[in-house]
């Protein structure tokens, strides 16, 4: 059910001090499911760590939980260690810079990609001017099409904010992968906000705490 906008997570942790820091309470329509905080270090290196769980009626009916780090220099990743439990099927994508590119490995199969890709880097703003972007829960070198679509007063820890809405939607061969609304503070360009329809016609909202 969760599956194809859980792609949406992505991302990184430090071991030393963090430059920033985003948590986030995440909601499937109006339930909370779980929590995703991403954290960045002085040294580029982030964090991000997502765990969700879905109860119909009381019993579990959906489960997530996944870490993945990326290490960035100079705007570019350089490397990529993802590990997602999905209802207890385990998945690793892993990823490093070479003289041929960026391999990427996903325990089946390996690709080459660019030199300097990004991931889904959210609390990037270089991210909203990307072609492509690499999904680090599967490893999906996805189609980008972003689109501004102007200033909004969101509520945010609860207080009114000024931010700037993007639409992001991302495709594979054609293929509709992922419709994911981003809000970024107008006064400094922080990351704020999330939001994402699931072709089942859920909605994810990911909420500062």
């Amino acid at each position: 059910m969760l599956k194809p906008l859980l792609i949406i997570i992505a991302c990184l942790i430090p071991t030393i001090g963090f430059a920033k820091q985003w948590d986030f309470d995440v909601y499937l329509d109006q339930s909370k499911i779980g929590q995703h905080t991403f954290r960045l270090n002085d040294s580029n290196e982030l964090v991000s760590q997502a765990k969700f769980n879905v109860k119909v009626l009381f019993i579990n009916a959906y489960s997530y939980d996944h870490t993945a780090v990326e290490r960035w220099q100079e705007g570019c990743l350089t490397s990529l260690d993802a590990n997602t439990l999905e209802n207890s099927a385990p998945t690793k994508v892993s990823g490093r810079r070479s003289d041929a590119g960026f391999e990427v490995d996903d325990g089946k199969t390996k690709q080459i990609l660019p030199e300097c890709p990004m991931t889904f880097a959210y609390w990037s703003q270089k991210m909203l001017m990307q072609p492509k972007l690499l999904n680090p829960q599967n490893g999906e070198w996805l189609d980008i099409k972003i689109t501004r679509v102007g200033k909004e007063i969101l509520e945010v820890k609860g207080e009114a904010v000024e931010a700037l809405r993007y639409k992001l939607n991302a495709s594979l061969a054609g293929k509709p992968k992922l419709n994911i609304d981003l809000w970024y503070k107008v006064e400094n360009n922080d990351w704020v906000a999330l939001k994402s329809i699931t072709p089942e016609g859920y909605t994810i909202n990911y909420k500062l705490k």
